[in-house]
């Protein structure tokens, strides 16, 4: 099984990624790119229809650990070391939200990576996130 297949595979796998909704658009080469779909079971404030923060987040995350699970450099599970997400503002009810990650730096046992967040409006991201990930290196 390819590093991509058993990134996806963990990803597809997972009960919080499927309770979420989030499905794998692309992964390869220490990137990935997951959506989720809006749905009004994850809406953080009923008086706007806002997605709650903890949603992107965990769409985040997983799209982070995706990206360094498909990193050539890496040849098995991972787990989050350290995440900093910032907000830079509500996601616009009904829309798609898509997160994009990418490995800028790898070492034997660390991958550090980042990403952002997007909905429709292209121009202004939903949230940006930097982390790092533990590797198993071949």
């Amino acid at each position: 099984m390819s590093d991509t297949d058993s990134a996806r595979e963990f990803m597809e796998t997972l009960p919080h990624a499927r309770a979420l909704g989030l499905r794998m658009v692309q992964m390869g080469d220490g990137t990935a790119e997951i959506e989720m779909d809006y749905d009004t079971r994850l809406i953080g404030d009923p008086e706007t229809g806002v997605i709650h923060g903890g949603a992107v987040s965990a769409l985040m995350d997983t799209c982070c650990g995706a990206a360094a699970m498909s990193h050539p450099a890496s040849i098995g599970g991972t787990a989050t070391i350290d995440l900093r997400i910032d907000y830079m503002r509500p996601a616009t009810p009904g829309q798609t939200i898509r997160a994009r990650a990418e490995c800028y730096h790898v070492t034997r046992s660390v991958a550090f990576v980042r990403a952002r967040a997007m909905d429709d409006d292209t121009a202004r991201p939903v949230a940006a996130a930097t982390g790092s990930f533990t590797v198993e290196g071949g």
